[in-house]
């Protein structure tokens, strides 16, 4: 399986470590309770089709990225860089579109 990284490009998965769900939400740590932090932790969907990932490429640039990839056929459909990595233009677009 080939992951496109957005920094070096194309490479084996094998380059890279699995780093789970890019969609969880991190709980608000002054106001959520023991049962939001204990399904934040331990609760996870087995979704089927596509889905955003999160992978470190651990023997490369050493970036995080977010991966979409189709769960049923492992088909890879894009990549991109975290947030923290992105543009800093873009996440002004962001803000600006959301105001």
């Amino acid at each position: 399986m080939l992951i496109p990284c957005p920094h070096c490009g194309p490479r084996d998965s094998r380059e890279f470590t699995y780093g789970g769900d890019a969609t969880l939400q991190r709980p608000d740590p002054d106001g959520a309770d023991d049962k939001a932090w204990c399904d934040y932790i331990y609760a996870r969907a087995n979704p089927m089709g596509p889905h955003e990932e999160l992978w470190h490429h651990a023997q490369g640039c050493r970036a995080w990225i977010v991966v979409t990839r189709d769960t049923l056929t492992h088909e890879i459909t894009g990549a991109r860089p975290t947030a923290r990595w992105q543009d800093p233009s873009t996440d002004s677009d962001k803000k600006e579109a959301a105001e």
